[in-house]
């Protein structure tokens, strides 16, 4: 099913193939514009059934890429977004069919007045364009970002990371199986063939006008690069440093179970907890399990004074552990003020991506999730829900944290811009 890599020796090469790529995806993202919902629907079925047919050669080929890995001596948070076992890609086709069960975003009047002259005026969703995603280690990105684009009629152009390339292709491959079974434009998503960093200044650059937006999805160096060399408008997420609140009012259960899950269930993700916050006033039935918990779930704890008096293993926490993404089992804690000096806090050290609260009081909690100015805000729930799977969307394309055009995860509806259609009877203006 993989087609052969292109052969690219010089940066002029792929500068023409990547400007190639551009114009066939802008012709690509016309049609898929007038495709109807039945059919962008059938193509993910399709691409679903093509990737579960599939499932031995894409397990091979990520054997291959996780095996480059370790030689390269990758270990940890990284190996665990790169590996793919059946479950997962099993998870990547059940994804692929519930955008398909969602409801198409494309021409969907959200809202319409009646002038005073009589003109009628809609405001109409339309798809964006071009969507060019550049993301590292994770293939399974290469089903979630295609799909969801053509979902909302865009044409996609993917740039996965090295480290990940063969796994992509046989999931690419999949897609594109898909795409003919729908009798849809083979180009509507396409993915960068080479590794050649070059591929990727091009894509910031725009592709000679080609794409309409960018998505970064990785490490902060590649989001921090795309975000200052990118020439067209980014949806993106520097960093996730999430916090976690725990109130004097919490439940001391609850606060234990929210904790470990937000912090442990996965240490390598954006939504994972990277500090804990606790009310100086709260019992300590309810901080002492919570940081016991941590300990013996193999995560390591550095905490300030008030967090050692806790539990002798607590190690000192250095003033930069606080805004540090660990992604590993480390977490940074501190006692605070109540809930005005977790706020201070969080508004001080965190990157406005996702922050929850435990407590029972409900002024605290409504103070929090009103205050708090990030993408998530929760009250009595697990950081680790900031996915867009988790919020319905099917799957999300990113996490955006910007307070332009998307903010949070990006699905369907995120990935469509608006028109206004206006519908008179003759009129002129005086």
């Amino acid at each position: 099913m993989n087609a052969p890599l292109k052969s690219v020796d010089s940066t002029p090469s792929v500068a023409t193939l990547m400007q190639d790529i551009g114009l066939r995806a802008r012709k690509a993202a016309r049609a898929l514009a007038l495709a109807p919902a039945a059919q962008k629907d059938k193509a993910l079925h399709a691409m679903a059934e093509a990737i579960r047919a599939a499932a031995p050669e894409i397990l091979a080929a990520n054997e291959g890429d996780v095996a480059e890995a370790r030689a390269a001596g990758v270990t940890g948070s990284f190996l665990d977004r790169l590996m793919l076992d059946r479950t997962r890609i099993a998870g990547m086709a059940d994804g692929l069919e519930t955008v398909a069960q969602l409801k198409d975003p494309v021409g969907e009047v959200m809202s319409k007045w009646k002038r005073p002259n009589g003109m009628t005026i809609e405001r109409v969703r339309t798809p964006i364009g071009v969507i060019g995603v550049i993301y590292e280690s994770r293939p399974n990105v290469t089903a979630d970002a295609g799909a969801l684009c053509l979902k909302a009629g865009n044409a996609a152009i993917l740039r996965g990371g090295s480290d990940s390339h063969r796994s992509s292709r046989a999931i690419h491959a999949a897609m594109i199986e898909g795409l003919r079974v729908a009798k849809l434009p083979e180009d509507s998503i396409q993915l960068v063939p080479v590794r050649d960093r070059a591929a990727v200044g091009e894509m910031l650059a725009g592709l000679g006008g080609n794409i309409d937006v960018i998505v970064p999805r990785g490490g902060k160096s590649l989001v921090a690069r795309v975000q200052e060399e990118a020439r067209v408008p980014v949806f993106a997420h520097l960093e996730g440093i999430c916090h976690v609140y725990i109130d004097k009012a919490a439940k001391p259960a609850m606060a234990r179970e929210i904790v470990l899950n937000a912090k442990m269930r996965r240490t390598g993700v954006c939504g994972a907890a990277e500090t804990l916050l606790v009310d100086k006033d709260a019992p300590g039935k309810v901080s002492a399990p919570v940081v016991t918990a941590l300990l013996d779930a193999g995560c390591e704890v550095r905490g300030d004074a008030g967090i050692q008096a806790l539990d002798s293993r607590v190690k000192p926490a250095a003033p930069e552990d606080f805004g540090k993404e660990f992604l590993d089992a480390v977490i940074a804690a501190k006692m605070v003020d109540g809930v005005e000096g977790a706020m201070a806090h969080i508004a001080r050290h965190g990157s406005q991506h996702t922050d929850a609260i435990v407590t029972q009081d409900k002024a605290a909690a409504a103070r929090f999730l009103n205050e708090v100015d990030s993408a998530i805000v929760l009250h009595n729930a697990s950081t680790q829900f900031a996915d867009g799977g988790e919020f319905g969307f099917g799957a999300e394309i990113g996490i955006a944290t910007g307070r332009m055009h998307a903010r949070g995860p990006v699905g369907v509806e995120q990935l469509t811009s608006f028109k206004y259609r206006v519908r008179g009877s003759g009129q002129t203006r005086p």
